[in-house]
């Protein structure tokens, strides 16, 4: 009984072994189609060429990681990246694009920026994209970071005036709004308070409006 058992789980890990080989290398199981989802701008074209995938290879044999590593990397308006094996023989890469939050001038044109402080395309700024104005505008930046969190943090009915954004430095961020009006914010510390604090101060006649301690607002 002990021998027979044996047999039977040598079968079972012998049969396990050819499955395994039959669909590393089988045609049946390889990729005929690339589907591409989540892009707008990026092309499919963009997205095959850094994807790197030969018809005709194995499913198991796609390396679904490194894949969707390429492509992050060949395409910098990609923010994310997932590549999956659909079986029996599609290649699914999904697509998360970046999306301008601000936008800088450089000598080489305009910069767009998204809400994590990557600059990643060269291009006209999208519509009612705010301008930065920093030392040292772009990826890495301290200043350029703090300037888009202050952008996410404020309350939509501010957000859509702000036609600027300068940061002298992380704690040093204002905003001119499209009527020429001054917002001095700070740093992103209680930006929370500063929100709730602005809109009404705004309501007030002035120039120059100041939450940057939002315990003592001014107007100037």
């Amino acid at each position: 009984m002990r021998l027979r058992t044996v047999l039977i789980g040598g079968v079972v890990v012998i049969a396990l072994l050819a499955a395994i080989v039959v669909a590393w290398t089988s045609p049946l199981l390889s990729v005929r189609s690339v589907e591409v989802t989540g892009n707008d701008i990026i092309t499919r074209e963009e997205v095959l060429e850094s994807l790197n995938i030969a018809d005709g290879t194995p499913l198991l044999q796609v390396g679904t990681a490194e894949a969707a590593q390429r492509v992050a990397s060949a395409l910098p308006r990609a923010a994310s990246v997932r590549v999956q094996r659909v079986y029996p023989s599609t290649v699914r890469v999904t697509v998360v694009e970046r999306v301008a939050v601000v936008y800088f001038d450089a000598p080489d044109g305009t910069h767009s920026v998204d809400a994590e402080g990557v600059d990643f395309a060269v291009e006209p700024p999208p519509l009612l994209t705010p301008r930065l104005v920093t030392g040292s505008p772009g990826t890495g930046d301290p200043a350029t970071e703090a300037a888009v969190q202050v952008i996410g943090l404020l309350p939509p009915e501010l957000a859509v005036q702000v036609q600027e954004i300068t940061a002298g430095s992380d704690s040093d961020i204002s905003l001119i709004l499209v009527d020429g009006r001054v917002v001095v914010w700070g740093g992103v510390a209680h930006s929370d308070r500063k929100a709730a604090v602005i809109l009404p101060l705004l309501t007030q006649p002035g120039q120059q409006f100041d939450v940057a301690s939002p315990g003592l607002p001014t107007v100037r």
